[in-house]
């Protein structure tokens, strides 16, 4: 007996009451192949922890490479991220004399991400100026490999939940989606401990080993994941073309479509520009030490994952995916409240209940989103939804971001000058006017779901008591 079925076997023996996704194994798609099958997430989460976390400081610190240079080739990798919709409609559409339409794509989005990493700790090596080489063979070496990162990051994922909501059953595609994000998040929260334990004494060549090995971890993880998933269909072949153009039409003719990816880029926007100030104002504002604030990440994943587990108990009881999306706004709404109000009271316990609230927030709107976008996708249109879906919440995401750090600067250098009154010129200024900002955004999020929410069947007006 293989492994993956002595796992499986165990774990269907605890029972989905001790594990909470044990319950998303269906008889077409077992839980041993369900596991098997989001190893992909894993390495997708690995690869958004090396770049946006381990690389960002290693680059800073270690290598002594400009701040703006770092800057520029972190935002390469959203490049990739508008054309994810073209890529789940290439993969909706491709005629393979294999049988195959996502298998092709998985695979060519780990050989990039493969690529990538293979060249990466070369390039940084040569663009910090440790080498004789000219540095801007560094410079355009390091642009190579983050974006074929980011290219085989967004088309990986992309494929691979259009391969989950084509093994999944309807009904059991909620519970999947749950835990797809809750495999991402464990793959996040593994290989950021792993790289911190490998990088603690660095060295070049600790760093070209690591990064190598995130390339070789990628490279089996996906082949595992893809091993025996799609079944093969060769009368796919003799099937006529689409242009992305007319699909795309006929997609955003939908009467949710529009608005649903409207409300995703708000609520999304408005979850993320948090990203890089959490810390920083936890440190500067409320005097926590490194300890604590470093330990927010794991909060925040902690409150993700119990987003993640209510949203998906909901949605298997029938509940609609907009009422869970706007729920977790509403969430948001007071969690960032939470955080507003932790200033003025020096309160470090209200900070970190806001933090496991954003967590859970985020937790149920992506969950929400992502169901609701999983649903209203027509069998042959699944990759471009889903495409769609993922290319609006990558581009909002690392749009909040850069425009999170711009907006505390400007916000911290008018209250220190003064011109805000007297009153404003508090440091923790430019940390509040972003996170009144991502309320807003929640705010309007709900604006923008508020029409998509499913409205319950109301008896006729004359089966309705009368009002006496």
């Amino acid at each position: 007996m293989s492994a993956a079925r002595r796992l499986a076997r165990v774990l269907a023996d605890l029972g989905p009451r001790y594990l909470p996704f044990a319950d998303a194994a269906t008889k077409e798609l077992p839980l041993g192949r369900l596991l098997r099958l989001s190893l992909f997430q894993v390495t997708v989460g690995m690869a958004a922890v090396l770049l946006i976390g381990t690389l960002n400081r290693v680059m800073i610190v270690e290598l002594d490479v400009p701040a703006w240079i770092v800057a520029v080739m972190l935002a390469l990798p959203l490049l990739a991220a508008p054309f994810r919709a073209l890529v789940g409609f290439r993969s909706d559409t491709h005629r393979s004399v294999l049988g195959w339409r996502r298998v092709p794509y998985l695979w060519f989005g780990t050989l990039l991400q493969f690529g990538g990493f293979a060249i990466m700790p070369f390039a940084l090596l040569i663009l910090s100026g440790d080498t004789t080489g000219p540095i801007v063979i560094g410079q355009v070496a390091a642009a190579l490999a983050f974006v074929l990162v980011g290219a085989g990051l967004h088309t990986t994922q992309t494929v691979g939940l259009a391969l989950a909501t084509d093994l999944a059953p309807a009904y059991a595609r909620p519970k999947v989606v749950a835990l797809l994000c809750a495999m991402l998040l464990a793959g996040m929260m593994a290989s950021a401990v792993v790289f911190g334990l490998a990088l603690h004494d660095f060295s070049a060549i600790r760093l070209i080993q690591v990064i190598q090995g995130a390339a070789l971890a990628t490279l089996i993880l996906n082949g595992i994941a893809l091993w025996k998933q799609e079944p093969r269909d060769t009368s796919r072949k003799s099937v006529p073309a689409r242009r992305f153009g007319e699909a795309w039409e006929a997609y955003a003719a939908q009467p949710q479509a529009r608005r649903r990816l409207i409300a995703t880029g708000l609520g999304t926007a408005g979850f993320s520009m948090q990203d890089i100030l959490l810390e920083p104002y936890g440190g500067q504002i409320l005097h926590l030490p490194v300890a604590a604030t470093t330990a927010l990440t794991a909060l925040l994943a902690v409150g993700g994952g119990i987003g993640l587990l209510t949203a998906a108990r909901w949605l298997n009881r029938g509940g609609d995916p907009f009422r869970v999306a706007a729920a977790g706004a509403v969430v948001g709404i007071a969690a960032f409240s939470a955080v507003v109000f932790a200033a003025p009271l020096g309160s470090g316990g209200l900070f970190a209940c806001g933090v496991a609230l954003i967590g859970l927030g985020g937790g149920l709107f992506a969950h929400g989103t992502l169901t609701a976008s999983m649903a209203g996708a027509a069998p042959e249109q699944s990759g471009l939804a889903l495409g769609a879906w993922g290319a609006v919440q990558a581009t909002a995401a690392g749009a909040a971001i850069a425009a999170s750090g711009i907006l505390r600067d400007a916000g911290s250098a008018l209250a220190v000058s003064g011109r805000l009154g007297e009153a404003m010129s508090e440091a923790s200024t430019g940390y509040l006017v972003v996170y009144h900002i991502e309320i807003g955004l929640l705010f309007a999020t709900l604006v923008a779901i508020g029409p998509l929410v499913r409205r319950p069947a109301l008896p006729p007006l004359s089966a309705r008591p009368a009002l006496s």
